[in-house]
Formats: structure tokens, sequence, C-alpha cells
């Protein structure tokens, strides 16, 4: 997904799928939990900001949408900074960013300034930490990678369920600005988590073949001529519409059904906790010899069963449907969590990865910021909160049937000599016998083909 990621070295690099990745991967869940996770845990400050600047609630949701837009939006600047400086300098400047932003905005007089610190510095910071994270967590991690996805994705409900209630403690014994001035220290540990990503080494000399290090391309714009990923950015845009829609209004729900403030509140609690354990469950399982080459259908049922859930839930008529309601949307959702990236790794390989994954949050952060905000407007209108997860339904059941249908139709369309085409470049390009290739052993299985002046050239088994 892109040009050469500086930092990582040269392509070709065997990956460890151990020793040090664990420290990689250890900061990629720190990183994955503050980026996920911040933007929710600072709602608990909301109603002493709308205390202090006299201001309404949706001005201070501005905060948190401006955050997870600044998440989502910055990819491709996010993409070009570590194809231009590598990921280890990036995730330290991020870490220095978000940690500024929140010790700024505990000294803000207004809740503008609070949307430039906050919101655009902190969410900045938090941006340029994520997805370099994911970056590196791809190069240490091939065989094992499922697994170590579904484990750093499990920093998301962690942290979530985490900083919450640490959020509140503090601002009880602190208020909101001895609040925010504390959370900026500990957003100091993304530049810990930073010094952790350690770049690959070349092999040493005289070893064997050194891997020559392609050319700098700072946004790799060729991933759109990849038909896999054109279907797969399409369907994880529709499902990002309905994803994040009813964890946002499931406690408003209960409430309407007459259900206490505190068991309406402990819905999110038996989501998180949910989600907790199925995103690294949901790695393992994929990770399976025989279930690895068919992530993308997983991905694809993990969305239809998403969906699905909304349509269900909608019919919850009491709080203990809202609970069982709960239990299997965070089933679905960590499935969904832990899944996306590792099927985007697969469809565009490692060298495109780091294009790749900024291109598609930007198209997300388009999906992001529409979809929460339309739920709102039909609810507005109507009044009926079933409505509002039967939207959200829809729209995931519909990204789950563009990724199957496109995948479906791409095989369709591919001409019969690919193969022969495939059998005979890979004999062409075989490397020597002394040259280790484990590491590519998976990649190559799921795309059959080797790649050629830099593309990856997809077979239509797995062209999603």
């Amino acid at each position: 997904m892109g040009g050469a990621v500086v930092d990582e070295g040269p392509t070709g690099i065997r990956a460890p799928d151990g020793g040090w990745g664990w420290a990689v991967l250890f900061g990629c869940f720190v990183i994955t939990g503050f980026s996920y996770a911040f933007p929710k845990a600072v709602s608990v400050f909301f109603k002493e900001l709308m205390r202090e600047f006299g201001i309404g609630y949706s001005d201070t949701a501005w905060i948190s949408s401006i955050l997870l837009a600044m998440l989502y939006g910055t990819g491709p600047l996010c993409s070009v900074c570590v194809n231009r400086f590598g990921c280890r300098p990036v995730m330290l400047m991020g870490g220095l960013l978000a940690s500024l932003g929140m010790v700024a905005a505990s000294f803000c007089r207004s809740i503008i300034q609070l949307y430039l610190t906050t919101g655009v510095i902190t969410g900045l910071g938090l941006a340029l930490n994520f997805q370099p994270s994911l970056i590196m967590l791809n190069r240490y991690f091939n065989k094992r990678r499922p697994v170590a996805n579904g484990l750093a994705a499990a920093g998301s409900p962690v942290f979530l369920c985490a900083l919450s209630p640490l959020g509140q403690l503090l601002q009880d014994h602190y208020g909101w600005r001895g609040g925010f001035l504390i959370l900026g220290g500990l957003l100091l540990n993304c530049c810990v988590c930073a010094a952790l990503m350690r770049p690959l080494e070349a092999p040493v000399p005289g070893s064997g073949p050194v891997p020559q290090r392609p050319s700098r391309r700072l946004l790799d714009l060729s991933v759109f001529r990849d038909r896999g990923f054109l279907i797969y950015a399409v369907a994880a845009s529709i499902m990002v519409l309905g994803l994040f829609v009813p964890p946002v209004f499931v406690v408003s729900y209960a409430k309407d059904l007459g259900v206490p403030d505190t068991q309406a509140a402990f819905l999110l609690t038996v989501l998180g906790f949910i989600d907790i354990f199925a995103r690294p469950t949901a790695g393992f399982i994929t990770g399976l010899k025989k279930v690895r080459p068919y992530s993308v259908y997983l991905f694809s049922f993990s969305m239809f069963f998403n969906g699905f859930t909304d349509l269900t839930g909608s019919t919850a008529s009491d709080y203990g449907g809202l609970v069982v309601f709960c239990i299997f949307f965070g089933i679905s959702y960590g499935m969904v969590g832990a899944l996306q990236f590792e099927v985007l790794m697969a469809i565009v390989g490692t060298q495109k990865f780091s294009s790749a994954i900024g291109l598609v949050l930007l198209l997300e952060a388009i999906a992001v910021l529409i979809g929460p905000p339309s739920g709102g407007k039909l609810l507005d209108a109507t009044h009926v909160y079933q409505y509002v997860f039967i939207l959200a339904g829809a729209e995931v059941l519909t990204a789950s049937l563009v990724l199957v249908l496109g995948n479906f139709l791409c095989i369709r369309k591919r001409p019969e000599v690919v193969a022969a085409v495939a059998e005979e470049e890979e004999q062409r390009h075989k490397p020597p016998a002394d040259v280790r290739v484990d590491s590519r052993e998976v990649e190559h299985f799921l795309k059959a083909e080797p790649e050629k002046n830099g593309e990856v050239i997809h077979t239509p088994e797995t062209s999603v």
C-alpha cells in the first residue's frame, strides 16, 4: 500500500513473527486504545464544559467529531509523512502533538479554542500514531498477522473501559482543566510506544542477496488500479455509515423504554466487555491455515452478522432484549474491528499498505461524519429509535453484499489466461534456493502471483 517506507529498510526482509515484534504489538495495542477510545472518553467532560462556556450539547459534541475527523481524514497526510520520514519519527512527533493539544486545552477560554487544541492538534497527533503503528505491525508479522491484528484491535475496548471512568474520576477531583492536563501527560506514553517501533534491519552483506530499496513514493495512487482495493474501499465506506450508529443511540433507546440511567449506561459496558474478547478470538480464527485464504469472506460475514444484529435489535421492547442485542453486537463489532485491516493488508500487500490505509481512512472519514448525524436527523423526524437501527443495519448489510458480489464479479471478469501468465512470471522471478522467503509464504498463497514492477497482480479467488 504505498511507496517505500523509509523507516522499515529494504523490501523483502523476513518478518520475525515474534521476538521484538511482541513489543511492537504492545505499542500498537496502546496506540489503538488511545486513538479509538479517546474521542469517546472526553465526552465525560461535556456537561462541565457546557456549564463553563454556556453552550449546548451539540456544540461540545463537535470536539469528539473533530477528533474522529482528524483521525480518519488525515490518512493521506500520514502516508506521505511515513513514506518520507519513517514510522518512528512520525509517531514521536504525533505523541508530542497529542499531549500538547490536551495540555493547551486545559488553558482554553472558549469552545473555539477547544476545537483547535483538543480536536485538531490532539486529533492530528493521534492520527500520526495510529496509522504508522499498523504499518509497523504489518512489517513485523506475517504468518501470525491475523492474531496480532486481533490483539492490537482489542486495545480499543480495553482503553474505553479504562479511560471513561478515569476521566470521570479526574473531573470529580481536579475539574475539567486538571483532567485535561493529566490526560495530556498520559498521552506522552504514545512517544514511549513510538520508541518501540524499531526498524527492521537488512541482511548482513555477504550472507545472501540484499534486497534493493524501491524508489520512494510519498503517496502511491496506483492502488486505485487494483479492483480488489476499490471494492474494499467502497464496502468499507458504506459499512462505516452504519457501524458506529447503534453504540451512539443504544443508551438513549433504553432510556426511551423507561430504563433507569445507570442500567442504560451499563449496556455500553456489556458491549465493550464482549468486544474485548471478540477481537483476539476473531484474529486467532482468521490465522488458522484453512481459514486465512478466505479472510475476505469472513470479513463479509462479520459485516452481515453486524447488520443483521442491528435489524433484530430494532425489535427489542425491553431491557433484556437490549442486553442480548449488545452481546451479539459486541461479537460482530469485534469481528469487524479485528478483520478490517487484516483483509486490507492481504488485498494490497506489504509494500502498498502505507498508502492504501491512508486513502481508505480518508474515505471512511467522510462516512463517519455522515453516519451518526443522519441517524440523528431520522430520529428527530420520526422519534422512533427502531428506524435508526434499521437504517444502520441496512447500510452494513449493503456493505457486506458489495464485498461479496464485487469479489464474484471480479472472478467472472478475469480472463482464464491469468493462471498461465502467473505461473510463467513466478518461474521467471523465483528467488535463488539460498534466499529465505518464509516471510512471504502466506502472502504469496493469498495472492498466488508475484509482484510486477511494484504492482500486485491478484488471482481471481482473492482479488478482493
